[in-house]
């Protein structure tokens, strides 16, 4: 449904980790250590940081090399947690997949964009099957880019041949949301199922 001041959207651009599949990176470490141990060591190899390199598409190998650096222990834990990488996703984000699925129906044509390492993605439809009723999905680790950098969003939308006006981006990020509004998609900032089913129904794109 179009508004005076907005045009109908016909697509809809969905990020993956805990939006279509859950991810908890401690889980691959749950048999030897605990929650408490698994963030002192996340904080003393700076896993955010090492594991934005993997998803810049920067090798697995590289990373817990840097990692090595610190202790040939942090290494072989780190090492540990891409052997187990799958562990680490819990499965479907509950009533995401209903969602998919309806805006199939509707006709909208969906794109997932995650970050994520190539190295592992193969994981991803397995852990969470509706990934595979997409249309495409662009990975940061194959592209070298990573969101909130503005360039990713340009080559989905050039690739997808996608108008932002025309798009929804769906992300649990408000950096990523607040970058892909710069450049003028229509945001929703996930945080359930409920909630987002509520946003496209504000904006027409699905039934109330």
């Amino acid at each position: 449904m179009a508004t005076p001041n907005r045009p109908a959207i016909d697509a809809v651009v969905l990020d993956l980790g805990n939006v279509l599949v859950g991810w908890d990176p401690y889980l691959p470490f749950a048999g030897s250590m605990s929650r408490e141990e698994w963030q002192r060591f996340a904080t003393e190899i700076d896993f955010p940081l090492l594991n934005a390199m993997t998803d810049r598409g920067v090798p697995i190998a590289e990373v817990v090399a840097l990692a090595a650096r610190k202790g040939p222990a942090l290494g072989d834990a780190l090492r540990g947690y891409y052997d187990n990488f799958e562990r680490s996703l819990t499965g479907p984000v509950p009533g995401v997949a209903e969602i998919v699925d309806e805006l199939r129906a509707a006709g909208l044509r969906l794109v997932g964009l995650t970050n994520w390492s190539a190295e592992t993605f193969h994981h991803a439809e397995g852990a969470a099957p509706a990934i595979a009723r997409l249309d495409a999905v662009v990975v940061s680790g194959r592209e070298r880019l990573i969101k909130p950098d503005a360039a990713i969003f340009r080559r989905l939308a050039e690739r997808y041949d996608l108008v932002p006006e025309r798009t929804v981006f769906v992300d649990d990020s408000s950096p990523n949301t607040d970058a892909a509004a710069a450049l003028g998609f229509v945001t929703v900032l996930f945080t359930s199922a409920p909630r987002l089913r509520r946003e496209l129904q504000r904006l027409g794109i699905l039934e109330a």
